[in-house]
């Protein structure tokens, strides 16, 4: 396909070992203060380490619930927004510019010769935490990056005649905007008073009911102070609910799970819950892969080239089968790996498997397509091929994916690639989703390696939607040379996988969503459909007609979702109506 990508952001700006040096000495002398490691990730909230009952939280407005009160933010850099947040409705977002560090603090009122637990929870890049002013030792935390929530935890003596003290969070110069919600100072009342709310109790009762090979009904005893509950699976945050039950979806089958929940309200989050284990029903696939008969199939971008930069919540619902394009190679052969571009703006990871999952509830299936046209991915070992077994399927658990998409458009090796997909299988399922994209000159003989290939996985195969573009003329099964961009093009080579061993069901129609999504061969809509019914109905046809219909005929794709976006989804409403509506 024609994928040409422009250049692609970094996840993040990485600074050098020199310049860490020096930015060290400027903390140093700026009593700005990192200290010789990073916050421990795994420190448990403040509510978990054994609080003296007299303790409160001195910081107001903690979880920013009432924007910046009591918040000073340097530069008017700061603001509440309402996402992402960790607890709560709002969180802060300060953003670096020039030679600022988008430093936000409070002035919190303390008792002297007293000590305080400071914590709070962050996201982004380069991000400290600290207090001065203590009349002891003032002290700092700091983590150099997290795209997920992470809490960041210090502590601090007062001095004899410590009345107040300045606690403070600010990122790094030139970094990209952060994030900080729920901060707590925990420690004895200085006289200043405290949120009118506090943290919430525990949440308990927390027991798993109905599942399913990809969801698990969840329910636990409400609090009475929370105003929302967050929940984990295997320590990582997977929803935001406001009741006290939930639906946990988009998890592989017959698989173990471990489940918490905190609760939330103004003040912040409480620690998490005791864990309760669940294990889905026996399925198959990553799951959600029940595609129907008739299916259109959209390739998503996980890169901006230009086209319109969506979230895979925004994909079109005509859309049955979604393939996020494309995954990374490694230094292993064979070995894939998936990295989210930022350039699509999710805030973080669990924020795509939750569209992911939010997918599978609608019914559609998402899959990874390995390759694209500058796809470096090859497998022509029986190393490689279980490398590449091994790491699909971890993907697929990991993020949801029903299967894959084989987009190799640089040659494949049919042995092995068949090796592999079918190692593929056996750990995945039967309702494994597994699609294909050759191109034309790939499906013009059963001998080519693609041909091969599908015919050796028919029995696991999905789809294979050719690329009706970017070709110049062909072939058609009757020996005559059609041009692409005529309806002849799309049925006289559609005709050579369906005479040449594939199933109608496993043929659909490639083509570009608008004259920008490749660089020839594109097609209106109106000739789509009519390929479409002149096979499956035998109406519509140019001067080639098939001998016979074929009304199990699969569907159409496209490239992409994105370019279809940019020209108002004037493809998928189109041709997503006819596909849905053929025999």
């Amino acid at each position: 396909m024609d994928r040409v990508r422009q250049g692609r952001p970094g996840l993040r700006r990485r600074i050098g070992a020199a310049i860490a040096v020096g930015a060290a000495a400027v903390l140093t002398v700026t009593a700005l203060g990192a200290p010789a490691q990073s916050a421990d990730v795994n420190a448990a909230p403040a509510a978990a380490v054994g609080a003296k009952a007299a303790d409160v939280n001195v910081a107001k407005n903690a979880g920013f619930e009432s924007d910046l009160s009591n918040w000073t933010c340097a530069a008017n850099s700061g603001a509440a927004v309402t996402s992402p947040v960790h607890g709560g409705a709002k969180a802060l977002k300060a953003t670096p510019s020039g030679q600022g560090t988008a430093e936000c603090s409070q002035i919190v009122s303390v008792k002297p010769n007293s000590t305080y637990k400071l914590s709070s929870w962050v996201q982004g890049s380069y991000i400290y935490l600290g207090a001065r002013g203590t009349g002891t030792t003032d002290v700092s935390t700091w983590t150099p990056g997290t795209s997920s929530w992470q809490q960041l935890s210090t502590s601090f003596t007062t001095g004899a005649n410590t009345t107040s003290v300045t606690v403070y969070t600010h990122g790094w110069y030139g970094q990209s905007a952060y994030y900080v919600d729920d901060v707590s100072v925990l420690g004895p009342d200085g006289g200043g008073g405290t949120d009118p709310v506090e943290i919430p109790a525990v949440p308990t009762g927390l027991a798993a009911g109905t599942t399913t090979s990809t969801s698990v009904d969840l329910s636990w005893t409400p609090v009475s102070t929370a105003t929302g509950y967050t929940v984990y699976r295997d320590g990582a945050k997977v929803a935001s609910v406001g009741g006290s039950s939930t639906t946990v979806t988009g998890l592989a089958a017959d698989t173990a799970y471990s489940f918490q929940v905190s609760a939330s309200n103004a003040a912040g989050e409480s620690a998490k819950s005791s864990a309760v284990s669940a294990r889905t029903a026996k399925g198959g696939g990553g799951d959600g892969g029940t595609v129907p008969k008739h299916a259109l199939t959209g390739y998503w971008q996980n890169f901006d080239n230009g086209a319109t930069v969506q979230k895979l919540r925004d994909v079109s619902s005509q859309y049955d089968i979604i393939a996020v394009s494309f995954a990374d190679a490694t230094a292993t052969p064979g070995q894939i790996t998936f990295n989210l571009d930022p350039a699509v703006g999710y805030a973080s990871t669990a924020d795509f498997k939750a569209d992911i999952a939010a997918k599978h509830a609608a019914g559609k299936s998402v899959i990874l397509s390995i390759g694209g046209e500058k796809g470096t991915i090859s497998v022509n070992s029986d190393a490689s091929a279980t490398a590449f077994a091994n790491s699909a399927y971890a993907l697929m658990q990991e993020y949801g994916f029903d299967g894959v998409d084989i987009d190799l458009e640089n040659g494949l090796n049919p042995t092995y690639m068949t090796k592999a997909l079918r190692q593929l299988s056996a750990k995945a399922g039967s309702k494994m989703v597994l699609t294909m994209a050759p191109q034309t000159i790939d499906m013009q003989s059963t001998s080519g390696g693609y041909f091969q290939t599908a015919l050796n996985v028919k029995d696991i195969l999905t789809v294979v939607n050719m690329q009706y573009y970017n070709s110049g003329s062909m072939l058609g099964c009757d020996g005559k040379v059609y041009s692409q961009g005529s309806v002849d093009f799309l049925t006289a080579l559609a005709c050579i996988q369906l005479e040449g061993g594939l199933d109608p069901s496993q043929v659909g129609i490639g083509v570009p969503a608008s004259t920008r999504g490749a660089g020839s061969g594109y097609v209106a809509p109106s000739v789509v459909n009519n390929a479409l019914d002149c096979l499956t109905r035998g109406t519509g046809c140019g001067s080639f007609k098939p001998s016979k219909t074929y009304p199990a005929l699969r569907g159409a794709m496209t490239w992409s979702t994105n370019w279809d976006a940019t020209a108002g989804n004037a493809w998928s409403n189109a041709v997503g109506p006819k596909v849905h509506s053929l025999p």
